[in-house]
């Protein structure tokens, strides 16, 4: 086979591949771009807040920004009457890392009483955290609370499984570096690869 073949199939592969990639990203964001809310007017009332789960802390140490946006965004929902329970579900890896105890004591420190706070330990992923919330704590209706970019994923998730689920941007729709949305990008390739091809279903959670 010539060099110039080669050349010639290497390029229409990456090309396909580039197809499949955008097609992909606009299905999951057209498919949900329409139930993602950036005002609490436009908030339905009577769901189940749902905070997805990161670190309180960077690498480095300092606070980090998308957890304290999504802290904030829920403890207004609730001040508002939006919301009246909140489930925060995340990883609990070891003794140390808690995702879900940080974000319990951060809305304590926001004012939330604890009483209406339901902690999910098992959140290890986006999938787990979306499906838990209906298939261990009976959440009919849940309100998504997470950064932008990450809400059409969570949506597209919660749609596949049938879950009447909306979502609120915590960051009306802030930028990302380029490393953070090329990791997106192929987060939305593999959740597609999970619910289609490998039929993924939450880790922690009954089968249904």
């Amino acid at each position: 086979m010539s060099v110039s073949r080669v050349l010639k199939i290497g390029g229409l592969s990456c090309l396909v591949l580039l197809a499949i990639l955008l097609a992909i990203n606009f299905w999951i964001v057209s498919s949900t771009v329409g139930k993602i809310h950036y005002s609490t007017e436009l908030v339905p009332k009577d769901r189940v807040g749902l905070i997805l789960g990161t670190s309180r802390r960077t690498v480095k140490g300092h606070n980090n920004l998308y957890f304290d946006q999504r802290i904030e965004a829920a403890a207004k929902l609730f001040r508002l009457g939006l919301i009246s329970r909140i489930i925060v579900s995340g990883d609990n890896r070891t003794q140390f890392y808690n995702e879900p105890k940080d974000m319990l004591n951060a809305l304590k420190e926001k004012g939330i009483p604890e009483t209406v706070v339901v902690l999910d330990p098992e959140g290890i992923s986006t999938l787990d955290s979306v499906v838990r919330s209906q298939w261990v704590y009976g959440s009919e209706k849940i309100l998504i609370i997470t950064q932008d970019f990450h809400c059409y994923r969570a949506l597209f998730i919660a749609d596949h499984f049938g879950i009447d689920a909306q979502a609120f941007s915590a960051d009306e729709k802030g930028q990302l570096s380029s490393t953070l949305a090329t990791r997106e990008v192929l987060a939305r390739i593999k959740a597609v690869f999970d619910l289609y091809i490998s039929r993924e279903t939450p880790q922690y959670a009954p089968v249904k």
